[in-house]
């Protein structure tokens, strides 16, 4: 072969990206909040768990960023009917709480499912779903296996980078697929893993609010590193209702950025 052979995984795949959840952990509207975000008449304010069901068109090969609480009711709403794998952020419960239903796609794919983890969600997931691990398993609990992601990985021919940030003290993993990629929950991006993201021209970034917190950008800060990525098109996801009103932050926003809501569908 020419030296201008391109390897299986190396080519940018065509996917289309479901977002299934765009809220912070409580979702909006929040329990019990009567502020003008939760009581919103907007679809677009209101937002589950944070998630993402991405599918190869080529191949019809599915996978979701992250199984939060809400993971049954996104399923059903994007009619997902089969799932090759899971690619977790990090497992507070608001990105595994749902792992759970795995057992749905188990019986009907009859294996188990690769969920790709960094070390300390592999911890995690084995310490919260003890009984699905256990010696002798009640039969029909979920068949989680367990992938450590340490560097590139496959799934099926597409080519997935990880790409470490900080969520205050705990390494979460964001994802690089192609010219695409996706952060959750990070604070802080050392130099070298921001490098990473060079060439990526969709970008999905969390935005928690406009007022600083400790451990998740706030929108300035995503749109910083939405400024320094450079990519053709930007969305802020993980919003929390103190965010305000989607339609009026939207007009505020560079032309290049919008915020996400759930049941958006884009091509990349």
């Amino acid at each position: 072969m020419g030296s201008n052979m391109v390897k299986m995984g190396d080519i940018n795949p065509s996917l289309e990206l479901t977002f299934l959840g765009t809220g912070t952990s409580q979702g909006i509207p929040v329990i019990g909040c009567d502020c003008e975000v939760c009581s919103s008449l907007d679809a677009r304010d209101k937002r589950l768990r944070s998630s993402l069901l991405i599918r190869e068109k080529a191949t019809n090969l599915q996978m979701c960023i992250d199984a939060g609480p809400d993971f049954r009711q996104q399923m059903l709403a994007a009619n997902v009917h089969h799932l090759d794998a899971v690619l977790v952020t990090h497992a507070h419960i608001d990105h595994i709480g749902g792992l759970d239903e795995i057992r749905s796609f188990n019986y009907l794919q009859h294996k188990s499912i690769p969920v790709y983890v960094n070390s300390p969600a592999y911890d995690g997931i084995r310490a919260m779903y003890s009984y699905a691990f256990a010696a002798k398993p009640y039969p029909g609990l979920p068949e989680l296996d367990l992938r450590l992601v340490e560097d590139d990985f496959l799934i099926g021919n597409i080519k997935i980078t990880p790409i470490e940030v900080m969520h205050y003290k705990l390494p979460v993993l964001a994802y690089r697929i192609g010219n695409f990629a996706y952060i959750t929950d990070a604070k802080t991006i050392s130099a070298a893993e921001r490098e990473k993201l060079i060439g990526v021209k969709t970008l999905v970034v969390n935005g928690l609010r406009r007022e600083n917190h400790f451990s998740h950008f706030t929108l300035a800060e995503a749109l910083q590193l939405i400024a320094e990525v450079k990519p053709r098109i930007a969305y802020i996801t993980h919003i929390s209702h103190y965010m305000g009103l989607a339609a009026a932050v939207d007009i505020t926003l560079p032309k290049n950025v919008m915020l996400a809501y759930d049941g958006l569908r884009i091509e990349v």
